[in-house]
């Protein structure tokens, strides 16, 4: 997603009727019209309603040539639809310093690429300019603010989908980060927390029968467990986001999802497998009894050239967050 500033000046916020022309012609759809007074009460106001409002509040300042303010922000296709890029331009917006001020936002529906354009005055209520200090630049990043990526960037990750499952838990909109070669520098970057991981592995083993295990995890200790599965279906992996540390891990990093379900595994046997007597272990019952509390043997799959099964994972289209472990009933 981009923003984008228009420079041509207007005195006259010849914005307003270029977008609601868009409007008139079915293809743009007035999304917003925020802090025009008693204008907005009106059950239609007009274009040129709208337009005396804001000559009126640009009006206070006669010293500034360029009055009306006129951005873009764009989306990448359909990445996003029109509910999703109002909600950004709000939020833009207000970063932007134009939060009180009386702006409209229109959804144009005319291109490829899904877009909104909003119009507002760069004088102030109280009759002062706007700050316009590196204007195109704070709306890059401010655009980067809003979607998440500047708070999904602080956290150590191994994976793309790990990246965009920080934002998505956190309720951020961000899908579609352009910086790709930060972000794989940042992937390349990873190494395990071998020391955090032990860490974890104790909290959850000490903690996964207990009743709402999931919910705990994040009161107690900050912990995101996030369940991927399809729909109706048991879960198929698990990651987990440490956010007192920031970072990210693969649930089997931690601990196999299988024993993590699985309430009839004992603890003291996890932390300390018994020692199998020889002669005990070629009997057939001692090697359906150990195999029954032990992990899964491992195997060493061959090295192939495509996507980390965990993105896979962490992006399935129908995946959802299990509020509690599957088997806990309790």
């Amino acid at each position: 997603m981009i923003a984008h500033i228009f420079e041509k000046p207007s005195r006259t916020f010849a914005g307003v009727k270029y977008n609601t022309n868009k409007v008139d012609r079915n293809t743009g759809e007035l999304m917003l019209i925020a802090n025009f007074g008693a204008t907005q009460a009106l059950h239609n106001p007009r274009p040129q309603d709208l337009v005396n409002y804001l000559l009126m509040v640009s009006a206070q300042n006669k010293g500034i040539k360029n009055t009306q303010f006129h951005a873009v922000i764009s989306a990448a296709g359909r990445n996003y639809n029109k509910q999703e890029l109002t909600k950004v331009a709000v939020m833009w917006m207000k970063e932007m310093k134009y939060g009180d001020q009386p702006y409209l936002i229109v959804f144009h529906k005319d291109t490829d690429n899904n877009h909104v354009h909003l119009v507002s005055s760069r004088v102030g209520k109280d009759g002062k300019q706007i700050d316009r200090d590196y204007e195109q630049v704070r709306a890059v990043r401010n655009i980067n603010k809003v979607l998440g990526y500047d708070f999904a960037l602080q956290y150590r990750f191994g994976t793309k989908a790990q990246f965009y499952l920080i934002l998505e838990n956190q309720g951020f909109l961000g899908r579609d980060y352009l910086d790709e070669e930060k972000l794989q520098k940042r992937i390349q970057s990873y190494k395990p927390d071998k020391a955090r991981i032990a860490e974890l592995k104790a909290l959850v083993i000490n903690h996964k029968s207990k009743v709402d295990f999931v919910g705990q995890m994040k009161s107690l200790y900050g912990l995101d467990l996030v369940f991927h599965s399809s729909e109706g279906k048991a879960p198929y992996g698990y990651t987990v986001i440490d956010h007192s540390t920031k970072q990210v891990f693969k649930g089997s990093e931690i601990l196999p999802l299988k024993m993590l379900l699985d309430e009839k595994i004992n603890i003291e046997q996890l932390n300390h497998p018994p020692i199998i007597d020889l002669h005990d272990y070629l009997n057939e019952n001692a090697i359906t009894y150990y195999s029954e509390y032990s992990p899964e043997p491992i195997h060493i799959q061959p090295i192939m050239i495509a996507d980390d099964v965990d993105d896979q994972q962490v992006l399935g289209m129908k995946r959802r967050r299990q509020k509690k472990a599957r088997t806990n009933t309790r």
